[in-house]
């Protein structure tokens, strides 16, 4: 099974045309040594012939027949022309003179021929010559040639060494392929197992790494990330489920009784006005329930960048602090502004003044009563910085992350009036703007601060 698909996977099609290509690079190389080689032997070999000749036509010029005859006898028996073949023939092919039996088969009277023939003097048996034959003016024909056998064991060596290059690379090629794909094959296979077991059992699987590092082990480490934050998504939308059911029962709940004593009970206008105003209130705990996770989706969704322009965080808390000034006044809280005078960044205006209401209300509504809030606005090196503290119970550190999630609420938060959608839709606003929100025990008490990055800082920009 394993090694059928090896032979139908992508892997293994691009390892041979890997391969194949090399073979065809390899065997560019060799051809052109080849021809690059052939050809300097024969230039070398020409020159020496053509000098040659050029010397026996000139002593034939001055001596005559018996004086080229003289000079080819003499070039025989010396030893450094071993490497050369003469001859010299008259009409009918009569040789006169040189060290072949006869003219060689298939040369003309005339230019360039290649051919084997026996060479007393040479060790070589039909050794590979080329001369060059030329017709002397009394009729007679003249060849000077040169031994090139060395040319003629260099083709069969480069021949030779071509054919077993040629085997190595399908032997390298076939073993090569087969075991690069059997590899990715394998841990493909592993993934899809792994991918087929989630969806039979469930988010708990992950697939199996083998510390080699590389990046198959990359990809299943991306994919178990990504399998973690699906699973935790799934968990949230669960507990998200679960707070909705659990903090929608009771108004419902409440409505419900009412609406039944209602309707067993004689008519009276000023309890039918209560009820109604009572249900109503009630709906309308609902409906903002409904309307702050359709706004929190859509900050999510980013749908909001197109009203970013630079605002002073300085001014948008000082309208939240004048705006829940009465508020903490009720609880004999003390509320106040600190930090610079001008705090510029790039943002959205309306969802900056919700998230730091958010934090505000927050810090009233769980601080300690006849407490102090302060909202500070600052520039810091990393870019501008926005907190809010209390001196209340704060939350424990272990709570820090999930406080953040969507109807999540502490247990002694469960009977204060609110939805536990406050904390989500800061982290909201603030993955929007690129923030870093950050939780801190203020001793006593909760400190909360959204960091905005210098790229969003409009004054840290401008002072740079």
């Amino acid at each position: 099974m394993l090694l059928a698909k090896t032979f139908r996977s992508t892997t293994f099609r691009l390892a041979l045309i890997a391969i194949g290509t090399f073979g065809l690079i390899v065997s560019a190389i060799f051809a052109y040594v080849y021809w690059s080689t052939v050809t300097y032997v024969r230039s070398r070999s020409d020159r020496a012939v053509v000098t040659e000749q050029a010397s026996l036509r000139e002593v034939f010029a001055r001596s005559g027949r018996d004086g080229l005859i003289a000079l080819i006898d003499q070039r025989i028996a010396d030893r450094s022309f071993a490497d050369h073949v003469y001859m010299l023939s008259g009409p009918g092919a009569v040789v006169l003179a040189g060290n072949l039996k006869q003219w060689p088969d298939g040369a003309t009277a005339a230019g360039w021929t290649e051919f084997r023939a026996a060479v007393p003097t040479l060790a070589a048996q039909d050794p590979l010559l080329r001369g060059m034959a030329v017709t002397l003016p009394d009729g007679s024909r003249l060849l000077v040639g040169h031994d090139i056998s060395d040319l003629d064991g260099f083709t069969a060596r480069i021949r030779a060494a071509g054919i077993a290059v040629v085997v190595l690379i399908l032997a390298l090629a076939a073993v090569a392929s087969i075991g690069v794909t059997r590899r990715t094959v394998a841990r493909i296979e592993s993934i899809n197992a792994t991918s087929r077991a989630i969806m039979l059992a469930g988010l708990d699987q992950r697939i199996p790494l083998r510390g080699s590092h590389d990046e198959w082990d990359r990809v299943a480490e991306n994919l178990n990330l990504m399998l973690d934050r699906i699973e935790s998504l799934m968990g949230d939308v669960k507990q998200v489920s679960d707070n909705i059911a659990h903090d929608l029962r009771t108004p419902l709940t409440r409505m419900r009784g009412r609406l039944e004593k209602a309707y067993h009970a004689p008519r009276d206008g000023e309890g039918d006005a209560a009820l109604i105003g009572d249900t109503i209130a009630d709906l309308d705990i609902v409906l903002a329930m409904f309307a702050s996770l359709t706004r929190i989706s859509e900050i999510e969704t980013r749908a909001r960048r197109g009203a970013f322009r630079t605002v002073n965080l300085v001014e948008i808390a000082g309208e939240v602090v004048e705006l829940y000034d009465a508020a903490a006044e009720r609880d004999s809280t003390r509320l106040d502004l600190a930090g610079d005078a001008e705090v510029l960044m790039t943002g959205d205006r309306d969802l900056l003044f919700d998230a730091i209401a958010n934090l505000v209300d927050n810090a009233i509504k769980h601080g300690r009563a006849g407490g102090r809030v302060t909202v500070t606005c600052c520039n810091s090196a990393d870019g501008a910085v926005i907190a809010v503290a209390d001196d209340g119970p704060g939350i424990p550190a272990d709570q820090h992350d999930r406080v953040f999630k969507r109807f999540y609420r502490l247990e002694q938060s469960r009977y204060t009036p609110g939805n536990g959608l406050g904390l989500s839709l800061v982290a909201a606003v603030a993955s929007l703007h690129g923030a870093k929100i950050e939780l801190r025990d203020n001793a006593p008490g909760l400190l909360a601060r959204l960091c905005f990055a210098r790229s969003a800082n409009g004054a840290s920009e401008r002072r740079a």
